[in-house]
């Protein structure tokens, strides 16, 4: 008798849901997550506050917040150009004043060298993190408040260096 194998289509199916379990364990995080160093998250306050030369300053305030801000840099590099290229995000990020030390964003490509079907990338907030995803397998950009992992970080997984 032959016995049962297990379906291909399991191993793509688990393939296509990987991002979305990612996302869904850092909401796992425990609620006494460690506070990260104060560099790498903004303070709560309430709006961005001009500098001296009268440019917008870094964003403060609680996640939540933040979140709008967050969501309107995530769509214009969307509706600008259907990006999954995470240097666009981490870049329209830092232009909208979030901490560059403060963000992860996942790899562009596949480990064979393919174009990600989504990424992901955040900002940590406190000891919670503004999540985006993008890509051709997400209805559209999607961005979240999410409690933050206990190590300091938001996103599960190996991430990419930000060294630009």
């Amino acid at each position: 008798m032959r016995r049962h194998q297990p379906l291909r289509g399991t191993r793509l199916l688990l393939l296509v849901l990987a991002p979305a379990v990612a996302v869904s364990l850092a909401a796992c995080a425990p609620e006494s997550a460690p506070r990260p160093s104060e560099s790498a998250v903004a303070t709560p306050s309430a709006s961005p506050s001009p500098t001296p030369t009268g440019t917008p300053g870094p964003p403060e305030g609680s996640a939540e917040a933040l979140l709008p801000d967050f969501t309107s840099a995530m769509e214009r590099v969307w509706s600008a150009s259907k990006s999954v290229k995470g240097r666009d995000y981490i870049d329209a990020l830092i232009d909208a004043g979030f901490a560059k030390d403060a963000m992860q964003v996942t790899f562009d490509e596949t480990s064979v060298n393919l174009p990600a079907d989504s990424i992901q990338f955040s900002v940590r907030v406190g000891e919670e993190c503004l999540v985006g995803q993008v890509g051709p397998s997400v209805p559209g950009p999607t961005g979240r408040v999410m409690p933050g992992l206990p190590e300091g970080e938001c996103l599960v997984g190996e991430t990419r260096s930000i060294d630009w």
